[in-house]
C-alpha cells in the first residue's frame, strides 16, 4: 500500500493581491518540499482571495490570475521545487462553447495541477453555490468532468467545497474509480456549530468511496466573512487521522496510506480528465510522529477568535493604521475595544468618551477603567456645547432630541477619522441591528461592526468568558465587573434603561432568532410559549428596521444568518 506524504497549506490570501498570493504560496511549497511532501495542496480560490464575487467576470482579472499561475509554476522550478506536485485555486477562463445556464459567467472556480513549472491540468467546480453568502451561480460556468491525479501510483480524486455536499455529482462519478485518497479545497466562512455537519460529511464521504479525504480550507477575514481554517484529513474508515490549528495559517504534514490506482477501472467513468505527474515511489521516508489535536475548544472561545480575526484582517487588509470607537461605559464598547485590543494591540485603540448631561458618573467611570485595564488611548470629547445649540434652535424634544445626542458622537467620531485616519468602529449589537434600537447617522456610524452578529445575551457570555480568559492566564480581566452587570442604557434622558421600550434581552433574542435565523412565523413562535403582543412587536420593529439595516456598517458573520448578504429583503413592504 503506497504512502503518500502530503501537506494542506492553511493559508490567508489578500484578495486580488496576486503577488502577495503567490509569495505566499511558494512559501508554503517550499516548507512542505522540506518536510518531504509528495503533494501539497491549497484551499479554493488560494492564488485570488476568495469570494471574488463579480472579479470572475472581469477579463483583466481572470488574465492576471492567468499570469501569476504560470509565474508561481516558473518561480517553483527554478527555486528547485519542480518536483512536488502542488494543487491550489483560482478562477480560469471558460470557454464560450462549454454550457451554462448563465449567458454572463465567463470562468470557472478551478483547481489546477502544478509540477516542473507546468500546469499538467484542472478540475472545474461542480456545484456553485447560491445560497445564503454565496453567487457562485451568478458567476461561474459549472465543471462537467472528473479528475484525478495520478501521483506515486495512486489514483487521487480532486473535488471543490460544494462539491461534496451533493450526493449526485464528482463524488458519486468518481466512486468507480476506487480513488486511494480525495482532496477536497475549500473556502468554508466560519458559522457556530459548523463543525458539527462539516466533519461528520466527511468522513461519510470516506466511508462511501473507501479512501482516505483530506479537507483544506481558507483562513482569515474577508469582508463580512471568516473563514476558520481547520483544515482535516480523515482516513477511509471516517477516522479522524490529522487536524490543523484554527483561525491560524498552518501547515499540516500526514503521510497518508493509500490503495493503488487500479487504471482499468478509470473507462467506467466517462467524462475524466487524467492527470499525470512524474512523482514516482521513492524510498520510505522517516515517518512522521502522529498527533490529532483534540477539539476541546469551547465555543464561546471559537466566536471570541472568528470575531477578533475578522477584525484584524479588516483592518490590516484595508491598510488602516488604527481604529476608534466611543466608550460609554456599557458592555457592547468594552467589549468591541477588547476585542479590538486582541485584534490589533492596545496602541492601534482609540477610544472616546463623549458625556453628556445625562451620562453617569459611574459610566464615566467604567470607561476609564476599562481604559486603564486594556491600556488604550482615551480622550473625552463632552457633548452638551454642540448639542445645546441645535436642539435649541430646531426646538427639538423627546426622540429627537435623543437622538441628536447620538448624531454628535457620531459627529465626533467620524470627524476624528478623517482627521487622523482611524477606522470608526460602531458597537452595536444584533438584537440593536435587528429591531432599529440605534440612531441612524449617530450611533450606527462607522466602517465596521464587530458584533453585528452577535446577539446581546451572547455579548455578555463573551465578556465573562474573556475575562475568565484573562484570570486563567494570570492577566488582569479586560472588561469592568461594573459595565457586566448594570442594567444596559443609551443614558439619552434621565433614569433611562433599555428595558424601558424593550422586552428582556432573554425573551427578545429568543424571538430574533426564531423569526430571522430559522425564518418561523408568528404562529410557530406562539407555539414556543411567547406573549401575542410581545411577539407581535418584535416582528413589527424587525421589519421596519430594514432601512437602517441596509445602510448599516458590516461586521464579521458567526450564525448561519446574519445582516448582510445571507438576508436580503425589500425595503419597501406593505408586510
Amino acid at each position: 500500500m503506497p504512502v503518500l506524504r502530503l501537506a494542506l497549506a492553511q493559508i490567508n490570501p489578500r484578495l486580488g493581491d496576486f503577488s502577495y498570493n503567490a509569495t505566499l504560496i511558494a512559501d508554503y511549497v517550499a516548507r512542505a518540499h522540506e518536510a518531504g511532501a509528495d503533494l501539497v495542496v491549497f484551499p479554493e480560490m488560494s492564488l485570488t482571495g476568495y469570494p471574488i464575487e463579480d472579479l470572475a467576470r472581469r477579463p483583466d482579472f481572470l488574465a492576471d490570475a492567468r499570469q501569476h499561475r504560470d509565474e508561481l509554476a516558473t518561480d517553483l522550478a527554478h527555486r528547485g521545487l519542480g518536483d512536488i506536485v502542488v494543487v491550489l485555486g483560482l478562477p480560469t477562463p471558460a470557454h464560450s462553447t462549454e454550457p451554462s445556464t448563465n449567458p454572463h459567467a465567463i470562468s470557472h472556480n478551478s483547481a489546477v495541477v502544478v509540477q516542473h513549472g507546468r500546469v499538467l491540468g484542472q478540475y472545474h467546480k461542480h456545484h456553485l453555490p447560491n445560497y445564503s453568502v454565496f453567487d457562485e451561480f451568478r458567476n461561474f460556468v459549472p465543471g462537467t468532468s472528473v479528475a484525478i491525479i495520478h501521483v506515486k501510483g495512486v489514483d487521487v480524486g480532486l473535488v471543490i467545497c460544494e462539491d461534496i455536499w451533493h450526493d449526485h455529482g464528482p463524488l458519486e462519478a468518481l466512486a468507480p474509480v476506487e480513488p486511494g485518497l480525495v482532496l477536497v479545497l475549500n473556502g468554508s466562512p466560519y458559522e457556530r456549530d459548523k463543525d458539527d455537519v462539516r466533519i461528520p460529511l466527511v468522513q461519510r464521504r470516506a466511508q462511501e468511496l473507501n479512501a482516505p479525504v483530506a479537507y483544506v480550507n481558507l483562513v482569515g477575514g474577508q469582508d463580512d466573512l471568516v473563514f476558520d481554517g481547520d483544515s482535516f484529513i480523515v482516513t477511509a474508515s471516517g477516522t479522524l487521522a490529522s487536524r490543523a490549528t484554527r483561525f491560524a495559517e498552518d501547515l499540516l504534514i500526514h503521510d497518508v496510506k493509500a490503495s493503488d490506482a487500479k487504471p482499468y477501472l478509470r473507462s467506467r467513468v466517462g467524462a475524466l480528465s487524467l492527470i499525470e505527474t512524474d512523482a514516482v515511489l521513492s524510498l520510505p521516508k522517516a515517518p512522521l510522529s502522529v498527533s490529532v489535536r483534540n477539539d476541546d475548544q469551547d465555543a464561546l472561545r471559537d466566536v471570541w477568535e472568528a470575531l477578533v480575526l475578522g477584525l484584524r484582517d479588516y483592518v490590516d487588509k484595508n491598510r488602516f493604521p488604527s481604529v476608534v470607537l466611543g466608550l460609554s461605559g456599557g458592555i457592547d464598547s468594552a467589549v468591541c475595544a477588547s476585542l479590538s485590543v486582541d485584534a490589533i494591540g492596545p496602541e492601534r485603540v482609540f477610544g472616546v468618551s463623549m458625556p453628556s448631561k445625562y451620562s453617569s458618573d459611574h459610566s464615566q467611570d467604567d470607561a476609564h477603567d476599562l481604559a486603564g485595564r486594556l491600556g488604550v488611548h482615551l480622550r473625552v470629547e463632552p457633548i452638551e456645547d454642540m448639542v445645546g445649540p441645535v436642539e435649541s434652535q430646531l426646538n427639538l424634544e423627546n426622540v429627537a432630541a435623543e437622538n441628536l445626542q447620538a448624531r454628535m458622537r457620531g459627529v465626533i467620531l467620524m470627524s476624528l477619522s478623517n482627521a487622523e485616519g482611524h477606522l470608526a468602529l460602531t458597537t452595536g449589537n444584533k438584537t440593536e441591528i435587528a429591531v432599529g434600537y440605534s440612531t441612524i447617522y449617530g450611533d450606527s456610524v462607522g466602517g465596521f461592526a464587530p458584533l453585528k452578529d452577535v446577539p446581546k445575551t451572547l455579548v455578555w457570555q463573551l465578556a465573562r468568558w474573556r475575562n475568565a480568559e484573562a484570570l486563567r492566564l494570570k492577566q488582569t480581566p479586560p472588561i469592568p465587573e461594573n459595565s457586566i452587570s448594570k442594567p444596559p442604557s443609551a443614558e439619552l434622558r434621565p433614569g433611562q434603561v433599555d428595558q424601558d421600550t424593550l422586552p428582556p434581552y432573554e425573551i427578545l433574542d429568543a424571538i430574533v432568532d426564531a423569526y430571522v435565523t430559522h425564518n418561523r412565523s408568528l404562529a410557530e413562535i406562539l407555539a414556543l410559549g411567547f406573549d401575542r403582543a410581545t411577539v407581535e412587536r418584535v416582528i413589527g420593529l424587525i421589519r421596519r428596521s430594514e432601512w437602517k439595516r441596509r445602510q448599516g456598517a458590516i461586521g464579521p458573520k458567526i450564525s448561519e444568518m446574519a445582516f448582510g448578504r445571507d438576508r436580503r429583503l425589500p425595503i419597501t413592504s406593505a408586510l
